[in-house]
């Protein structure tokens, strides 16, 4: 640490293409590029099913279900890019689905001991299937509609056939449950 620096200064150690490997303290931790948020979202057909996501994430080796998700403020022009707004635009892209209702529920921290990403969850209602979903081209996403009923026996079937499940899921199965009695 250079001698007249704060002890809480972030220093750069490493600045890749998407992330940057910081320092603050003797704490290590990724920061994304490029982006305004993450935002997650619990979305419930009107039949009740949760709609759930499937793709390859190298960094476990392995097909990984999550809540559908994505970034906002990536794309160019759109550095401030509203949450709800990205949330709208994420849905359709990696779902086909438009939701006539968006609704903030809460927002925390994905993996704070690793990165200092923060994750928006909004609860998506009143879905209405109007596009082809399956990511932007370069993901590769599997939708899967689970009734919320059966949420955690698919889940364990799924673990048991070497996939991945975020721990998101039950998180966001919490609050459509929630969201279901009231």
């Amino acid at each position: 640490m250079a001698q007249h620096e704060h002890p809480d200064a972030v220093r750069t150690l490493y600045d890749g293409k998407h992330i940057r490997l910081v320092s603050r303290g003797n704490w290590e931790y990724v920061t994304r590029k490029g982006v305004c948020g993450i935002v997650g979202f619990v979305a419930v057909t009107n039949e009740q099913k949760l709609l759930l996501v499937e793709q390859p994430r190298k960094p476990v080796a392995a097909n990984v279900i999550e809540l559908p998700a994505g970034l906002a403020g990536d794309q160019a022009g759109h550095d401030s890019e509203d949450l709800a707004v990205a949330a709208r635009r994420e849905l359709l892209e990696e779902t086909g689905y438009e939701a006539a209702h968006m609704r903030h529920l809460v927002a925390g921290a994905a993996s704070a001991g690793i990165t200092d990403e923060m994750i928006t969850l909004f609860l998506a209602t009143g879905l209405a299937k109007t596009g082809s979903g399956a990511g932007d081209g370069s993901e590769q996403i599997t939708l899967h509609e689970v009734p919320l009923a059966d949420v955690e026996s698919w889940s364990a079937m799924r673990r048991l056939e070497g996939k991945v499940i975020d721990l998101k899921v039950y998180a966001g199965l919490h609050f459509a449950r929630v969201a279901a009695l009231g």
